[in-house]
C-alpha cells in the first residue's frame, strides 16, 4: 500500500511540475508579444514629421500591431490544443493505470507519464520516417506507386475520378475542403511568425500561394508540398508539411531560387513537319518570349524533309533572336528512346534539368516551373500526368465547328483525360538519367522505352513525383499502329488508340447513332401526325 501511495504521489508531482512549466511558457510567450520594441525597430517606423505624417506612423503601428494580435492568437490556438492533449493523455493515462493496478493489485509504474509521451512522439516521427518525406521507398511494378494530386484555392486536380468526379474541380466534400484550407493555413502561420519575418516584410496571405500537391499513403498519413510566392522574380518559398493521422506537422521549409535553373528540352523526331511547326509557335511564345531559361535540343531521325525542320528552327533564330538550340541528326529508323538518351548525354555543360518532350505536346510557362520546382539532383524526379486531348472533330461536331486551339485546351470531362497510364513525358536531371542507366537501347519504335526507364526510378532510392497538371497537354492526332510492332507494342499502341478517340458518352452516342436518328425520325412523325 506504501508503494502505491509513493508512486502516486510521484505521478501527480509530475503532472504539478508539468502544469507550472506550462503557465510560465504562456506567460514568458504573453510578454514578449506584448513588450514594446526598442529604438533599433522604432527606427523603421516613419517618423511623426516625415512625408507620410502622422497617418503613415499610426498605419504602420497598425500593421505591425495586427502582425502581432495574429500570432498571440496563433500561439493561444496552439496553448489550448496542447492543453486539451495533455488532459486528454493524462486520463488515457489514468484509465490505463487504473485497469493495470485492478488487474494486478499494483500501483502504477513510476515514469508513465514521461514514457507515454515519449512513446507518441517517436510514433509519430517513425510515421514521418516510413513515409517517403526524406527518400524515396523501393517499389516492385509502375503501379505500387502512389500518386499526388495537385491543388490550388480553387480547383483540384485529381486521378481518381470514376464515373461521378471529374478531372478538375471544386472540392465538394467538406472534410477535404477543410483539410487543404487548414494544411494552407498552417503553411501561413509559419511564414508570418516573427521569427521568420523583418518588421518591414509584407505578410504573407493565400493570395501568395501558386499551387500545392498531397498524397496519402494508407497507414502513415498524408504529405503536402505548397508553394508559395517568393521575396524576389523566379523566387519561391515550399512548406512540406505532414499529417500523421494526427496534427499536422511541419516537416522542412525551404527558400527556392530558380532564377538560373536551365531547362534542356529534348525533342526527338522524324518528318511530321506541320506538328513541329505547331510545336515551334508555342515554343517561341512560352519559352523564348515568357520564361526565357530553355534550351532545345531536337533529336532527327533519317534526312526525309529534314532540311524543312531545319529551316523551321532557323526562321525561329532569327526572328526571336535564339540560340540556345541544338540539332543532331541520327540515321536509321525511329527511336524515341535512342533519340532522348542521345540527346541527353550530347549536353557537354554543367548539370542541367531535362523535359524529354514529344512534338505533339502543348505546355504552358506554369508548367516549366513546376518542372523546375518537382525535382531535385540525387533526389526527386517528376513524372507528370498530362491531359490527352479527345479528337476534336467528335468533340465538336463538324469539323468547321472546331475552335482555335486556345479555347480547346479546357481539363473538362467532354474534352480529354488523365493520361495516367503514360510515362514519356518527365522532368529529371542530366546527373540521375546518367546514373540510373537511361533507356533501353534495344527497345524500337513506339512505346515501351518510358515505362522501362520509370520502373528503374521506382526500384531507386529516389523520390518519383507523380501528379496530374495544368499545364501541360497532348494534342489529338491520328494514331497508326503499324504491323512492325511486337504483339505488346500492338496492343498498347491500340489501347491508346481507343482511349483517345471520345469520352464513354461520346462513344456511345456514335455507338447508337441510329437507333437515336430512328427515334428522332418517329419523334417528327408524332409531333406531324397531331398537327394534322
Amino acid at each position: 500500500m506504501t508503494m502505491v501511495r509513493r508512486g502516486l504521489l510521484a505521478w501527480i508531482s509530475r503532472v504539478v511540475v508539468l502544469l507550472v512549466l506550462l503557465c510560465c511558457a504562456i506567460s514568458v510567450l504573453y510578454m514578449l508579444a506584448c513588450t514594446p520594441k526598442g529604438n533599433e525597430e522604432q527606427l523603421g517606423l516613419p517618423r511623426a514629421n516625415g512625408p507620410t505624417g502622422k497617418e503613415g506612423y499610426q498605419a504602420a503601428l497598425q500593421e505591425w500591431e495586427e502582425q502581432h494580435r495574429n500570432y498571440i492568437s496563433s500561439l493561444k490556438r496552439q496553448i489550448a490544443q496542447l492543453k486539451e492533449e495533455l488532459q486528454e493523455r493524462s486520463e488515457q493515462l489514468r484509465n490505463a493505470q487504473y485497469h493495470a493496478s485492478d488487474a494486478a493489485g499494483l500501483g502504477p509504474e513510476p515514469g508513465a507519464p514521461e514514457k507515454t509521451q515519449a512513446d507518441l512522439l517517436a510514433f509519430l516521427h517513425a510515421q514521418v520516417d516510413k513515409a517517403e518525406v526524406h527518400a524515396g521507398v523501393k517499389l516492385a511494378t509502375e503501379y505500387a506507386a502512389v500518386p499526388f494530386d495537385s491543388f490550388t484555392l480553387q480547383k483540384v486536380y485529381q486521378l481518381e475520378t470514376g464515373l461521378t468526379r471529374h478531372p478538375e474541380e471544386k472540392p465538394v466534400r467538406k472534410d477535404k475542403r477543410d483539410e487543404l484550407v487548414e494544411a494552407i493555413e498552417s503553411a501561413l502561420e509559419t511564414l508570418n511568425s516573427p521569427a521568420e519575418n523583418s518588421p518591414n516584410q509584407h505578410p504573407y496571405t493565400a493570395s501568395d500561394f501558386i499551387e500545392g500537391i498531397y498524397r496519402t499513403e494508407k497507414d502513415k498519413g498524408t504529405l503536402y508540398e505548397l508553394t508559395f510566392k517568393g521575396d524576389h522574380k523566379h523566387e519561391f518559398r515550399r512548406l512540406v508539411l505532414f499529417r500523421p493521422f494526427g496534427p499536422i506537422m511541419k516537416v522542412k521549409k525551404e527558400k527556392l531560387n530558380m532564377a538560373n535553373t536551365l531547362i534542356n528540352i529534348i525533342v526527338p523526331l522524324a518528318r511530321r513537319v506541320d506538328k513541329f511547326r505547331q510545336f515551334m509557335q508555342n515554343f517561341r511564345e512560352t519559352c523564348i518570349q515568357q520564361d526565357g531559361r530553355i534550351h532545345l535540343t531536337v533529336v532527327y531521325f533519317g534526312k526525309e524533309e529534314m532540311n524543312e525542320v531545319k529551316g523551321i528552327l532557323e526562321n525561329t533564330s532569327r526572328a526571336a533572336n535564339f540560340r540556345n538550340f541544338t540539332f543532331i541528326q541520327l540515321n536509321g529508323e525511329f527511336s524515341r528512346g535512342k533519340g532522348l538518351d542521345v540527346g541527353a548525354r550530347f549536353w557537354k555543360g554543367s548539370n542541367v534539368l531535362l523535359f524529354f518532350c514529344d512534338v505533339d505536346i502543348h505546355f504552358t510557362s506554369e508548367f516549366l516551373n513546376t518542372c523546375r520546382l518537382n525535382t531535385q539532383p540525387g533526389k526527386k524526379v517528376f513524372y507528370p500526368v498530362l491531359f490527352s486531348q479527345y479528337n476534336p472533330g467528335i468533340i465538336y461536331g463538324h469539323h468547321d465547328a472546331v475552335p482555335p486551339l486556345e479555347q480547346q485546351l479546357v481539363i473538362k470531362k467532354e474534352t480529354g483525360f488523365w493520361r495516367d497510364f503514360g510515362f514519356g513525358m518527365t522532368c529529371q536531371y542530366r546527373s540521375d538519367f546518367i546514373n540510373i542507366g537511361g533507356f533501353d537501347l534495344d527497345i524500337k519504335g513506339w512505346g515501351g522505352e518510358d515505362v522501362h526507364l520509370y520502373r528503374k526510378y521506382l526500384h531507386s532510392n529516389l523520390i518519383v513525383v507523380r501528379t496530374p497538371v495544368r499545364g501541360l497537354f497532348h494534342l489529338w492526332h491520328e494514331k497508326r499502329c503499324v504491323d512492325e510492332l511486337t504483339p505488346e507494342q500492338y496492343k498498347m499502341c491500340m489501347q491508346s488508340k481507343a482511349m483517345n478517340e471520345a469520352s464513354h458518352g461520346q462513344l456511345g452516342m456514335l455507338v447508337f447513332r441510329h437507333e437515336i436518328e430512328a427515334h428522332l425520325r418517329k419523334q417528327k412523325q408524332k409531333s406531324s401526325s397531331k398537327k394534322t
